[in-house]
């Protein structure tokens, strides 16, 4: 008697030619074997997977997603370099535009909860950093909160745009503008950073934003000669 289904091979019988999938079957060794006419392939693919002593595959995929996460960390080379202090502009986007429900409830509501849950998470990581809140309304650039490293005042600031409403048009000129002249004094061992959310299809500009951006551009250059 064989030890084994893959040691017995009988003679094919016309009701077992009727059956083409049983041709198909793979050996564990992946060759095939003919005998009496007949060709058998048998396939056994999760001999292939590696089980833990728990007998589950969990802590496989695991390791291939760490091995992954490690090969992009060895792909970016790129040098960080960061000052002890960083000076943040956070504008929002507060037009008309964000009225839409695309997002629950809607953009503009959604915009501030997150723009308060990024402020908490920034001074968590950032103690002793600066920070302050633009908007975008009307074609104009309003103050929301003025640079400050107390996150209290940003958040109650925050707060208070939930119960007005989103209008007219922004301008994302004027907010690069007021957002150039509230960072321009800060001191040369921190960072200048402007964050923007932005919701709108267009810019309601006075001038060429481009040149603005070039502007930004120019003094990022000398503030760090």
């Amino acid at each position: 008697m064989a030890d084994s289904d893959e040691e017995y091979v009988g003679d094919v019988t016309e009701d077992e030619d009727d059956f083409p999938v049983a041709r198909n079957d793979r050996t564990r060794s992946g060759k095939r074997k003919q005998r009496g006419g007949a060709e058998w392939e048998l396939s056994r693919t999760w001999e292939t997977l590696v089980e833990g002593a728990d007998g589950t595959i969990s802590s496989t995929v695991e390791g291939l997603l760490e091995a992954g996460k490690r090969k992009r960390l060895l792909k970016d080379t790129t040098p960080l370099q960061r000052g002890i202090i960083r000076h943040v502009i956070l504008i929002l986007d507060l037009s008309q535009s964000m009225s839409e429900k695309d997002l629950r409830p809607t953009r503009y509501l959604l915009t501030l909860r997150y723009a308060q849950e990024f402020v908490r998470e920034f001074f968590e990581q950032n103690p002793i950093s600066q920070l302050g809140v633009l908007g975008l309304r009307d074609g104009l650039a309003l103050r929301v909160s003025d640079m400050s490293g107390n996150p209290t005042e940003h958040l109650a600031a925050i707060q208070s745009l939930k119960i007005q409403d989103p209008k007219g048009l922004p301008s994302l000129q004027n907010g690069l503008e007021m957002a150039r002249g509230a960072l321009y004094h800060t001191p040369s061992h921190g960072t200048r950073e402007v964050l923007i959310i932005f919701g709108s299809l267009l810019s309601s500009d006075p001038g060429d934003i481009h040149q603005t951006i070039n502007t930004l551009i120019g003094d990022k250059n000398e503030w760090r000669r």
